[in-house]
């Protein structure tokens, strides 16, 4: 309707005799003054040498004289902007255009022949995921979800480190374990990992090896059999809230390749760093940043800051047109020296986001919720979907703002009825299947250029309006990256069609208006497949 509309204000430029101008047509930000308006009054006006508020009114009589069947009314607003009301048929019309697009209605090209690359959960194989780790693995996967419905390719990857201290701890936790299964008396590491996975990788060891083990110096064997058995399960847990990784790239490559010693030597070579009190710093201040910053300890380990820079060199070698990194909000302090160290080596930082989300609290009536105490002192990932379900999961860690802290309502979670916004849904889907399936069953199919105009109630109009707006969520969506910009649309989507439905049969004696009414219903659940898929939430036909 937008691009029709344009074409008819460019039409009506030529027919005047109008100079060629830009036409920007846009939504009001008052919905009461119309569904479109434009300034090109206002534009002609100061071309014309002309009384802006003239040149509209010509412009608007132009529109409804010619144009009868696209618009319904126009009003001339302050100093010359047009509010134009569509036709309620032209309006309704687009309901074909939805049912022929069916599953790809809401889809865009914008970043067709584009590559984008969204890193995310990146939790070194040292234990269980947590509830922790959950809001960024799904925030990653529904952005990544977003951005291929704008048209990109896109590669889901997962960065781990398998080495330096954390591993090395965890490789003696396992051990010292090990040698308490066989009856040793061993002091368990400072620091060490104290869950019960570490009891279970012993006994595996144990019941593999038998006390072969037992005077083995080397921590490797204990370090990579806790590895590989975590993060096994670390990808099985991703499996059951619906997570597959495109690609797995380890830190070690970064050192084994040499990448991290280059960027050092290129940072040097711009006189970006030096040496104090034994350790290097990267002369941070030099590209913007508030301080300086260690990259190398005084021990010789580099700070995480070092081989994340190298590490976007290496996504940017790769090719990707856009950068997607999912951080916790343990990240914020950090990402910008690490962009800022990416830009000294000569990339556009602008190519990459970064999505910080903050911290997650599962509560129940108001209180913090210890769901177990079995797992160390955290909630695992399982077990909230043990308790909850993959839907709820998902759908609870994106429908709030991640900038904003989550108190995971585990009531609410738990709740089946309709109270609980998945299955709300949910429920909005499988009723909107329930009608088609029962007007099937008294013969009523979807068929092409079905008379529409019988959808005239405001309610109707309202309803038809929302679900055009589909496809501007899932842009505005690429646009901020933020999901629960999609989950707040199907919320009310689902409110207005469930109000709409406690007032109007769809299926009535009058087959005409049913024909019509069903294709209504079509295109909204069209809309709610898409939106729960988009999200990666199941849309059953039933409940």
């Amino acid at each position: 309707m937008k691009n029709a509309l344009s074409s008819a204000l460019r039409e009506i430029l030529t027919t005047l005799n109008y100079p060629e101008t830009k036409i920007v047509v846009q939504l009001p930000k008052n919905p009461n003054h119309g569904d479109f308006a434009t300034n090109l009054a206002l534009q002609l006006g100061g071309q014309l040498g002309e009384s802006p508020r003239d040149i509209a009114q010509i412009l608007a009589d132009k529109l409804k004289s010619d144009y009868p069947n696209l618009v319904d009314s126009t009003d001339i607003a302050g100093p010359g902007f047009i509010n134009i009301s569509i036709n309620k048929n032209a309006i309704v019309s687009q309901l074909e255009t939805v049912l022929a697009l069916n599953k790809n209605y809401g889809k865009s090209d914008f970043g067709e022949g584009k590559t984008a690359q969204v890193e995310f959960v990146s939790a070194n194989p040292t234990g269980p995921l947590t509830v922790g780790h959950g809001r960024g693995a799904i925030l990653g996967d529904v952005i990544s979800s977003i951005l291929e419905w704008n048209g990109y390719e896109v590669e889901r990857e997962y960065y781990y480190n398998n080495a330096g201290r954390q591993m090395r701890r965890l490789g003696e936790s396992v051990k010292s374990r090990y040698l308490e299964l066989l009856g040793e008396n061993t002091e368990f590491p400072e620091e060490g990992y104290e869950g019960e996975y570490i009891i279970e990788i012993a006994q595996i060891l144990l019941d593999k090896n038998g006390d072969s083990l037992i005077n083995t110096a080397d921590n490797k064997v204990f370090k990579e059999a806790a590895e590989s058995n975590i993060f096994l399960n670390i990808k099985k847990t991703l499996a059951r809230i619906g997570l597959k990784f495109d690609t797995f790239f380890n830190e070690n490559t970064l050192y084994d390749s040499g990448a991290i010693d280059a960027v050092v030597k290129t940072l040097r070579e711009k006189n970006l760093i030096y040496e104090k009190e034994g350790a290097t710093w990267f002369k941070a201040t030099a590209a913007g940043r508030e301080q300086d910053r260690v990259i190398i300890k005084s021990s010789g380990e580099p700070t995480y800051r070092l081989p994340d820079i190298a590490y976007h060199q290496n996504k940017f070698n790769r090719g990707f047109d856009l950068m997607v990194d999912v951080l916790g909000a343990d990240h914020m302090d950090a990402y910008p020296d690490v962009l800022a160290g990416v830009e000294q080596l000569d990339y556009d930082s602008k190519k990459v986001k970064v999505i910080i989300h903050q911290f997650v609290t599962l509560t129940e009536n108001g209180e913090p919720v210890k769901m177990s105490t079995r797992k160390a002192n955290y909630i695992t990932l399982d077990e909230l979907i043990d308790e909850v379900g993959q839907d709820v999961v998902r759908y609870f860690f994106i429908m709030r703002g991640m900038n904003t802290h989550l108190n995971f309502d585990m009531a609410l979670a738990k709740d089946e009825s309709d109270e609980n916004p998945v299955f709300y849904l949910q429920y909005a889907h499988a009723r909107l299947c329930n009608i088609l399936k029962h007007a099937e069953g008294q013969g009523y199919n979807f068929k092409k250029n079905t008379d529409l105009s019988p959808l005239s109630l405001d309610s109707e109009i309202q309803l038809v309006k929302f679900l055009l707006e589909f496809p501007n969520i899932i842009e505005r969506a690429k646009d901020n990256l933020e999901p629960q910009t999609i989950a707040t649309y199907l919320q009310s989507l689902a409110g207005m069609f469930h109000k709409y439905y406690a007032k109007e049969r769809v299926v009535t004696d009058d087959k005409v208006k049913t024909s019509a009414r069903l294709i209504l219903v079509k295109a909204l659940q069209i809309v709610l497949y898409n939106g729960l898929t988009v999200l990666g939430i199941h849309a059953p036909e039933r409940m």
